[in-house]
């Protein structure tokens, strides 16, 4: 069980990342948020200060450097040496991830970098497209979900607590029109691996949901 590959999926606001970040302390294992690595890109274009479009997001692609640390317990990102961990987990940033996510030459280049970290093994690594498409080989294959009133409801209380003054209908319509985006996009959309393990967090706690993760990798 030392050196397992696990691969979680799952829509907006499932809870992957806080889920799978307990998870792989508990195992030991090296913490792979790909989310935040397309959240990171999404930050750089935002620091250009200029409408958002495809064209703007290629152009800060070619020297972009994101990198992902496990760092006193906790999975840190940094954008070019900059820690952005904090500033990542934005409102803006949360309108715009679809977009740049759903931009081939950016899949591309984040998924040479996933699978460069997916191949020293004791990895847990979660996303949209990580069983089907990054880690296909990975032991423990897991699509994380919720109800849309479930996820929005943590997101909004997510957001609240940093001081966000947001609205739970708007973030409902909001994630509701990242999983169109996501399960429609033409490369590598959001769908259930044939051979994942399915599982539906809605009503249940972090620990619950982290015990079951755990169980299926033991």
């Amino acid at each position: 069980m030392s050196n397992l590959v696990v691969a979680i999926d799952g829509p907006a606001g499932a809870g992957k990342s806080t889920v799978a970040q307990l998870a792989a302390k508990e195992l030991g294992y090296t913490y792979i948020d790909t989310g935040a690595m397309y959240r990171a890109v999404a930050w750089k274009a935002l620091q250009k200060k200029e409408p958002v479009t495809d064209e703007l997001i290629l152009s800060v692609l070619p020297d972009i450097e994101v990198d992902l640390q496990y760092v006193d317990g906790k999975t840190k990102v940094f954008v070019d040496g900059r820690d952005v961990t904090g500033e990542i987990r934005t409102p803006e940033i949360n309108k715009i991830v679809s977009q740049v996510a759903k931009l081939g030459p950016v899949r591309e280049k984040m998924v040479n970098l996933q699978r460069k970290m997916g191949e020293r093994g004791a990895v847990l690594m979660d996303g949209r497209d990580i069983a089907t498409n990054v880690l296909p080989n990975a032991d423990v294959k897991i699509f994380l979900t919720a109800s849309i009133e479930e996820r929005a409801k943590r997101r909004w209380k997510e957001l609240k607590e940093k001081g966000y003054d947001v609205d739970m209908e708007e973030i409902q319509s909001e994630i509701a029109a990242r999983d169109k985006a996501d399960s429609e996009r033409e490369i590598s959309p959001l769908v259930q691996a044939e051979d994942a393990v399915l599982l539906d967090t809605t009503g249940l706690s972090i620990d619950e949901v982290v015990n079951k993760i755990l169980g299926m990798c033991r």
